[in-house]
């Protein structure tokens, strides 16, 4: 008997090809998790890199820190109610309606202001916070179901999306650098460079919708990672996997084995993890204490002029986008849990260094402070991001996801209370 040679592959060859295939679906995932984490804040930076702008138009209201107040109750409120009830979601419908809800807003943005010719006024702030409010409705979706999503794939995919977030503040920094400096500093220049902001914001944010609807669930390594959850019990995978051209979820090894199914509840999650949610609160809590609202508005007058202020957000945006590629390099990662913990209250020495700073120093040091508040804001949020996963299920991993995104937005919700009431202290 005669066997056709041309026809016939070897199983090493087979596994071959497949772990190419992965392998070459792992970068163009990377890819693809960077730009869905880039749209996932694009909107947002937008408004608050604009600051100067609203700060023109409604001169009265103290839009940076209004406009935060607004997003965050909405992002933090909706993300527990989510995150209560993550393993009965759809994620696929879950993160697409996240990315639509940004889409219109940003389209709405955009309405208003041609609505209105640009003006100020109670009424278009009012409609301009109800904006705000739909943006963190909208990353309550996104950045929870995504980094639950990614939880429990590699790693590698967990920094990418959070270095897109990162971005997408380097990104609006640096666009809005270019519009000042091509526009004339007058109201309606500010008002072009706004218009501008959100047209791209829209465009991208669209972009976004289709990447993840069309080219993430038909990628050979996220099909393999979301089959893997589904054969640990993950129902959240299902419409995803659908997507990906995988109709029945592989449950033979349940069926076999009943244990298979059986997963830790959220609390029991989060009480092994204390430690990691703790991380996320408190690495937030300080930056939002100060980013954007003390840059933007209690750094004095300095040669910089009205760029000072840009350039505080810019280069903290920077700092914050390179730090979130410096744990790739194994050796320089921090992953002890204690280690990590002391980094993170160290942090709060920053505090008198920038009150200090901002009362008797000048702006070098001021740039120099904001940097390393970048640095260390991203750097701190990767390495714990990454490491907290290990060790656990699919489903585990996205239900762990959810928890630390929580934290991080209450860290968040709680920094930007504390910059109010730094502000009424202050006595308006």
């Amino acid at each position: 008997m005669q066997v056709d040679k041309k026809n016939t592959v070897a199983p090493d060859s087979q596994e071959d090809t497949y772990s190419i295939q992965l392998l070459r679906g792992k970068y163009i995932a990377i890819v693809v998790c960077w730009l869905l984490g880039n749209g996932c804040l694009f909107s947002w930076n937008s408004m608050l890199t604009i600051g100067d702008y609203y700060s023109y138009l409604f001169p009265k209201y103290h839009s940076s820190r209004v406009l935060t107040l607004v997003y965050q109750p909405f992002a933090f409120g909706v993300l527990c109610v989510l995150t209560y009830k993550e393993a009965k979601i759809n994620t696929r419908r879950r993160n697409l309606f996240g990315y639509i809800l940004f889409f219109i807003s940003s389209l709405l943005i955009l309405v208003l202001d041609l609505a209105t010719s640009g003006k100020g006024g109670l009424g278009p702030f009012i409609g301009l916070c109800a904006i705000s409010g739909a943006f963190g409705v909208a990353d309550a979706h996104v950045q929870g179901g995504m980094v639950g999503d990614l939880s429990f794939m590699h790693p590698d995919f967990v920094q990418s999306f959070f270095a897109g977030l990162a971005a997408s503040g380097a990104l609006t920094s640096a666009l809005r650098l270019i519009t000042k400096g091509a526009f004339e500093n007058t109201r309606d220049g500010l008002r072009k460079g706004a218009l501008l902001f959100f047209s791209l914001s829209a465009f991208f944010v669209f972009l976004c919708v289709l990447l993840y609807a069309f080219v993430f669930p038909k990628l050979p390594i996220v099909k393999y990672y979301r089959s893997k959850a589904a054969s640990e019990g993950s129902k959240t995978v299902s419409a995803d996997l659908a997507a990906g051209g995988i109709q029945t979820l592989p449950h033979q090894q349940a069926e076999e084995d009943p244990k298979q199914l059986e997963r830790l509840s959220n609390k029991e999650l989060l009480l092994q993890n204390i430690d990691y949610a703790l991380d996320m609160f408190l690495i937030y809590v300080l930056t939002l204490s100060i980013f954007p609202g003390f840059l933007s508005e209690d750094t004095g007058s300095h040669s910089l002029g009205t760029w000072y202020a840009l350039v505080l957000i810019a280069m903290y945006n920077v700092c914050d986008l390179i730090a979130r590629y410096i744990p790739l390099l194994k050796f320089l990662k921090l992953e002890s849990r204690k280690g990590l913990m002391i980094a993170i209250l160290s942090r709060f020495l920053l505090i008198p260094a920038f009150y200090f700073t901002a009362k008797y120093g000048d702006q070098g040091w001021m740039i120099l402070l904001t940097s390393f508040l970048g640095l260390t804001n991203g750097y701190l949020t990767v390495c714990v991001m990454t490491s907290a996963p290990k060790g656990y299920k699919g489903p585990e991993q996205n239900a762990l996801g959810n928890l630390l995104v929580l934290f991080l937005l209450g860290g968040i919700f709680a920094g930007v209370t504390l910059d109010w009431l730094w502000l009424i202290g202050k006595g308006w």
